[in-house]
């Protein structure tokens, strides 16, 4: 006998929501890609970068001062000094880094000219090429007095670029001044300027008087101690030394031991390691 009172059977709840997860999902990926976004203000879709303007020659005192980089900035190092310890538990040596400094090839023998504060209390030191070649450094003679000092390395001579050498003796004010060195430790910078005084003093590391010193004010900064200031020729004119600054870093004033004194002194440190007053 066939009941009429059973009903049919019900659908699950979870048949209803998988399609209804899957529309949602595709309804949400539709409106993501189709709806309109806010733009914010000033933006275009369809920006692209702008065409290159092209420059003219450049100025002649622009192309003298990058001649001058290129033909002195080889002749330009970068020192590094070191102190000596020795660990207590091995008693092993070993070597910490004490301080940077600039300085420039003198000669294809190996020579290097740099400030005697700039290497004053090290126990070793290590010359850096513009090649970037590194080399052990040992002292040649020193010259408290002038704050000059002669270091020679081992570097064979097709990598050493001695730097022009000029004169200080016939210098005016107004001229043009570079100089080139390592300041903060930021290898082969150029920085330009004038000589903005002559006939400067000013006291050596031992409080002794250096006279006729070369006032600039192309930038120098620590770290630029030792290396060339150069005139428009690309000649050696005096080899940066101090600044004057109350804060320790660069105030327009910066100080050059005249190249006439050190074509004096650096022979005489070459040939006997001291100097005769």
């Amino acid at each position: 006998m066939t009941s009429y009172d059973r009903r049919p059977p019900q659908p699950s709840s979870s048949a209803y929501f998988w399609p209804l997860l899957l529309l949602l999902v595709l309804g949400g990926v539709l409106a993501w890609r189709f709806w309109p976004r806010p733009t914010r203000p000033g933006t275009d879709p369809d920006a692209v970068p702008r065409a290159v303007t092209p420059r003219g020659d450049l100025a002649e005192a622009e192309k003298t001062t990058i001649a001058i980089f290129r033909q002195t900035s080889p002749a330009a190092v970068h020192i590094t000094t070191l102190n000596v310890r020795q660990d207590r538990f091995s008693l092993n040596l070993f070597q910490i880094p004490r301080g940077t400094g600039s300085g420039f090839v003198w000669d294809q023998d190996g020579r290097v000219v740099t400030n005697y504060h700039v290497i004053e209390g090290a126990d070793a030191a290590r010359v850096t090429l513009s090649d970037q070649s590194e080399w052990k450094a040992r002292l040649v003679g020193a010259y408290p007095d002038k704050d000059l000092a002669v270091l020679v390395i081992d570097a064979p001579g097709d990598r050493l670029r001695p730097i022009p050498i000029g004169t200080s003796h016939d210098l005016q004010v107004g001229q043009f001044a570079f100089a080139i060195g390592n300041p903060f430790g930021l290898d082969q910078t150029l920085t330009t300027g004038v000589i903005s005084a002559l006939g400067r003093e000013i006291d050596s590391v031992n409080r002794k008087t250096i006279k006729d010193v070369i006032q600039t004010d192309a930038a120098i900064n620590p770290g630029n101690s030792g290396g060339p200031l150069l005139d428009s020729a690309g000649r050696l004119i005096g080899v940066n030394t101090a600044i004057y600054s109350p804060s320790g870093a660069f105030a327009g004033i910066g100080f050059a031991i005249p190249v006439d004194e050190v074509n004096r002194v650096v022979p005489q440190l070459i040939r006997t390691g001291t100097v005769n007053p």
